[in-house]
């Protein structure tokens, strides 16, 4: 499969993953071509992949709209060392739930451990990025980044 519609179908996969695991409306925008570096302001999880395609996804917010994820999700507010937690949580489950849509596609990938950054941070080192941002229904966002290794 090429680089191309794999890329598709990660991003579509991404897609389908938030809005299973996340329960707040969300308002997913067009993606973009992203060049280096990448810059987060306030936290971010990221997930490397391998398999049919080499690459990350960073999911990349700030702590309130984690803080409004986790109150949606467990009915309690998320704060001080369960931010970082949970942040590294909500990125295992959306790219776990991607890794599965995508094998019945026949893409199959393996990820890492979730890797939480905290603070501004920028990344280097991708030969390709995708961002696609999504709007939660308060107006606040998070950005999901997609590096590709593979040419």
């Amino acid at each position: 499969m090429s680089t191309s519609k794999n890329v598709q179908m990660i991003l579509n996969a991404a897609i389908t993953s938030l809005t299973s695991v996340i329960p707040v409306k969300l308002d997913i925008l067009p993606p973009s071509l992203i060049v280096q570096p990448y810059e987060q302001k306030e936290i971010s999880v990221l997930i490397g992949f391998t398999g049919g395609i080499k690459g990350r996804i960073i999911i990349d917010t700030t702590v309130d709209v984690i803080d409004t994820i986790g109150q949606s999700m467990f009915g309690m507010s998320i704060e001080g060392e369960m931010v970082e937690s949970f942040t590294g949580e909500l990125g295992n489950m959306v790219a776990g739930n991607l890794c599965t849509i995508l094998e019945k596609d026949g893409l199959v990938l393996d990820i890492s451990p979730p890797t939480v950054m905290t603070g501004a941070t920028k990344f280097y080192g991708f030969k390709k990025a995708f961002k696609l941002p999504v709007k939660l229904s308060d107006g606040r966002f998070l950005n999901i980044i997609l590096t590709i290794d593979d040419e």
